[in-house]
């Protein structure tokens, strides 16, 4: 099993109101995306890391996170407009060898090894994988004039995580036969092939850092870690 990593690093993340992109930011003295990182570069299951950021930083990351913090092996990809086009960059960089891809997004550092460990143990069981945890909260749509239209049955909510997980080959097809279509994960590709996606158990403090509040929230999290 040859398992391939893909890691979107290439949005902007302006709600952080940094005058740097918040996968650079120090969390606990590393930038944040040393942290996702770390996940991942010593598994020996993995079989290549591609880093997918923004092509007017490649020389900046290249030099200041992977040259200064050893991660030699590391790939940079230099990633598009859009997160999908990122991804889809990251995909074109694997060799044929790779038979597995986990996407999981920069800007989530918190992930815990057991969540990887439930991704990794069902690949041989499922083309595609996403983790989740259960909603807390009522969930409302509502109209056009902010007036509640329904109230969703919280016992069917799931809100979705990365990494998300897929047979390489699955993914690549998917990505190719709806490159013009826009979507927020790239499980929602594999399903509109009308693949069934898996939901494995995320975890609640698997966040994704957008603001300057998730920044706290990490570092407290990441304190009680012992880190």
């Amino acid at each position: 099993m040859n398992i391939g990593v893909i890691i979107p690093a290439a949005g902007r993340g302006t709600r952080m109101k940094s005058n740097i992109n918040k996968q650079y930011i120090k969390l606990l003295n590393k930038p944040v995306i040393t942290h996702t990182l770390d996940l991942f570069y010593n598994d020996e299951r993995i079989k290549d890391i591609v880093l997918v950021i923004k092509d007017t930083e490649v020389s900046y990351c290249q030099k200041n996170i992977l040259e200064k913090y050893n991660f030699n092996d590391v790939h940079i990809v230099a990633g598009g407009k859009t997160r999908k086009e990122s991804v889809f960059a990251g995909l074109m960089a694997f060799s044929p060898a790779i038979d597995y891809v986990i996407i999981h997004d920069g800007a989530r550092p918190l992930l815990n090894m057991k969540i990887i460990e439930r991704v990794v143990n069902n690949l041989d069981k499922y083309k595609a994988i996403t983790t989740g945890v259960e909603v807390k909260d009522t969930i409302k749509i509502k109209d056009s004039n902010n007036f509640v239209y329904r109230t969703m049955d919280r016992n069917r909510l799931v809100a979705i995580q990365t990494p998300q997980a897929f047979s390489y080959k699955l993914i690549l097809k998917a990505h190719r036969e709806f490159a013009d279509v826009e979507v927020s994960d790239d499980a929602s590709l594999v399903e509109k092939m009308g693949q069934p996606v898996k939901i494995v158990k995320g975890s609640y403090e698997n966040i994704k850092i957008t603001t300057p509040e998730d920044l706290n929230y990490a570092r407290l999290i990441l304190k009680n870690r012992g880190k």
